[in-house]
């Protein structure tokens, strides 16, 4: 299976950390988090890659050109301003019938094949990876008195799930590719065809917003084994 990872967004949110590099390939220790995204497939047995660029295109191709020649890597110019879904579509003829997708900033230690065995459990054509809503925030519990009993630092919240990307889809959903924005316009259209179903991850997912975020992944990666490596390298 391929795996098209998208790449072309401004990152505006990591500025101006992102005025020279494309946000997927700012620093998590001492490689960008494409490539420890890159390895997380790789590891597990898939090395057909589809990197979707738009902003900086330039630069991804350098970063492309670098990676082990394993791998099979294609880097598209799909635009700096185009939407999430259309960098999708317009990379539709370089997927095969079934393929990954994935955001190119988040990070998590899914088991792909499990993700495949449940797509192929299902009539849908496409599968999203969900995980518990991680709090920005402390929360704090109390009892009836409301004697604060106790702090949780930016939990989990177990009762709202997000869409963490780790996609499959098959070349099917292109027929319900409804809009030009994934989450506004493509995946509602898919759920509200009854295409779209959810697979859940309750293990380690993080996805790299702001430099902050990036500093922190980076200090997981550098101070303890990297949660997103858990998994054991397939064997075929």
């Amino acid at each position: 299976m391929k795996t098209l990872i998208l790449c072309g967004g401004k990152g505006t949110r990591a500025y101006p950390y992102t005025q020279e590099l494309p946000k997927p390939l700012m620093p998590i220790g001492d490689q960008p988090i494409l490539r420890h995204l890159m390895e997380i497939y790789a590891r597990q047995g898939f090395t057909d890659f589809v990197l979707a660029g738009g902003y900086l295109v330039s630069r991804l191709e350098e970063f492309g050109a670098s990676l082990p020649e394993s791998w099979t890597v294609q880097v598209v110019d799909t635009g700096a301003d185009t939407a999430t879904g259309a960098r999708i579509r317009r990379c539709a003829d370089l997927l095969d019938d079934r393929f990954f997708a994935t955001y190119g900033d988040g990070l998590g230690d899914v088991d792909l094949h499990a993700l495949v065995a449940f797509h192929d459990s299902h009539f849908g054509s496409a599968s999203v990876t969900a995980v518990p809503l991680p709090s920005p925030y402390g929360t704090l519990k109390w009892d009836d008195e409301g004697r604060v009993t106790g702090f949780s630092e930016k939990p989990r919240l177990e009762d709202h799930w997000i869409n963490a990307g780790f996609f499959v889809f098959d070349s099917a959903a292109f027929a319900d590719w409804s809009g030009e924005d994934l989450e506004r316009e493509v995946l509602p259209h898919l759920a509200a065809v009854r295409q779209l179903f959810v697979y859940k991850h309750a293990g380690f997912w993080r996805s790299m917003d702001t430099y902050k975020d990036a500093l922190e992944l980076s200090a997981l990666y550098q101070e303890t084994d990297a949660p997103w490596t858990a998994l054991p390298a397939y064997q075929s």
